[in-house]
């Protein structure tokens, strides 16, 4: 394929030097260099020509800019598994072929789930601050106690990939495995883990709760203050899921009740502009979207988003087609 018959690629967030040396020897691509994201508008323009569009969960592909791309758009790659950034009927109405990347970031995320489970039952932050504000003064005997997670049941909404990898890690510290999950795992990909019907019953056996579903209509702002307040007195809520899933004011404030004793939150609500309350709670663990960011798992993200665009164009259906 010459120079002048590649597909024209826009790449609308900058990517791993590697993912972009394969993206230009494939494509004649234009990649944002300044790498803020576009809005709606910017976004339509710079696709003008272009054959395809490799977007990030940062891109809003709402229905009003998925109406107004140039016709010669045919395939959005979305550099996630989450595809809540796009509106996904809207892409179908157009015609235009949508692909994710599953399977490849589970590991990263489900060591990060790990880590604000660890983070926020054991007090790490307030733990660092007093390192780094010189205000440690002695152990004591009575000092930064936690809360140990041996023995603890961990609920896990949303027992997919990622769900189950968690699953795996958390038994090796001797946790009681519970989940919910739109369908109950046969007994071998269960592994012994207690499947509860609904979201209600598995709250209440939770200890501490790791949240894994999709961000879709029936779980946005699926923890508010009636679900909270189900999870036994003292429980640990961790997300790596979407930020939308919680909802802010009631998690706060079960956090400053103490009827939640701490939070592990990756994902967050309007991120990075995220409620400035967090901040300020020290029973609060909180990281920026670290889920999968590995320098092994971008790199795995962006060679299976090009590995969807090369199948399109090269008239097969991309492996990970999700509409239409």
């Amino acid at each position: 394929m010459t120079a002048a018959t590649r597909p024209g690629l826009l790449v609308t967030r900058r990517l791993p030097s590697a993912v972009e040396a394969r993206a230009a020897r494939s494509y004649n691509v234009e990649i944002n260099a300044a790498d803020g994201p576009w809005a709606g508008a910017e976004l339509v323009a710079r696709a003008q020509g272009r054959d395809g569009l490799l977007v990030t969960v940062t891109d809003r592909l709402d229905a009003e800019t998925i109406e107004k791309l140039p016709e010669t758009i045919r395939i959005m790659a979305s550099f996630s598994v989450g595809l809540d950034h796009i509106n996904l009927d809207a892409a179908a109405k157009r015609g235009i072929v949508v692909t994710n990347t599953p399977d490849v970031l589970t590991d990263a995320t489900a060591d990060i789930a790990l880590l604000l489970i660890l983070g926020a039952a054991r007090g790490a932050s307030p733990g660092m601050t007093a390192i780094r504000e010189r205000t440690w003064a002695n152990w004591a005997p009575t000092g930064m106690l936690g809360i140990g997670i041996t023995g603890k049941r961990l609920g896990i909404l949303g027992m997919g990939r990622i769900g189950r990898a968690v699953a795996a890690r958390a038994r090796a510290f001797g946790m009681a495995i519970h989940y919910h999950n739109r369908r109950r795992l046969d007994e071998a990909a269960a592994e012994g883990a207690v499947w509860h019907e609904t979201v209600e019953d598995l709250l209440a056996h939770s200890d501490i709760l790791s949240v894994h579903c999709a961000s879709t209509a029936e779980t946005r702002g699926l923890l508010d203050a009636r679900t909270l307040a189900l999870l036994p007195k003292g429980a640990v809520v961790v997300n790596t899921a979407r930020g939308d899933i919680v909802n802010d004011d009631a998690l706060i404030a079960a956090l400053q009740s103490g009827h939640i004793a701490a939070a592990g939150l990756d994902v967050f609500n309007n991120e990075p502009n995220i409620d400035p309350r967090y901040r300020t709670l020290p029973n609060t663990f909180l990281l920026p979207h670290l889920g999968s960011a590995t320098l092994e798992t971008r790199n795995a993200m962006g060679f299976r988003a090009l590995d969807n665009l090369d199948e399109f164009f090269a008239g097969r259906r991309p492996r990970d087609q999700i509409v239409p």
